[in-house]
């Protein structure tokens, strides 16, 4: 199991940051552009527990349908999305906001696991730095979009 921990501060109230960052439709924003990211799921999605978003995207250049559960949701302060269908055998993001003096603190924790045993685990070097490159573009949008 691997996990990767990103905590991103921005100068707006928790509710704007976290209406925001709830809203599927803006995951196409959060997202590099070179993965290709699509929604599938029709618009608008509700974000709740048990909400189903479908989706597909590019990852090393191949294309990949993904599918993700979001099993908690505890709006303004945290929502958990899970892999149901796609690249990693394993896939748990965690979402965290959290009202601070002048703003909001964001914390995302991926746990994940690589798929096909040794050979994901030799590729995970170029797959770690990719989720790290996400979460680092995650970051410049979300202080763009709500100052830093």
């Amino acid at each position: 199991m691997r996990q990767l921990r990103r905590v991103t501060t921005v100068q707006s109230p928790l509710d704007e940051v976290f209406c925001f960052f709830s809203n599927a439709e803006n995951l196409a924003v959060l997202t590099p552009s070179f993965l290709g990211f699509r929604i599938l799921t029709p618009l608008p999605i509700q974000m709740e527990k048990g909400a189903l978003i479908d989706y597909e995207l590019r990852i090393l250049g191949i294309p990949t349908r993904w599918t993700t559960l979001i099993s908690t949701y505890e709006a303004p302060h945290r929502f958990v999305d899970q892999q149901l269908k796609g690249p990693y055998s394993f896939w748990h993001h965690t979402h965290e906001f959290e009202a601070i003096e002048g703003g909001t603190r964001m914390t995302d924790t991926v746990r994940y696991v690589m798929p096909f045993g040794w050979l994901g685990a030799m590729v995970h070097p170029l797959v770690g730095w990719m989720l790290s490159s996400i979460f680092l573009y995650r970051e410049a949008k979300m202080k763009a979009q709500f100052g830093s």
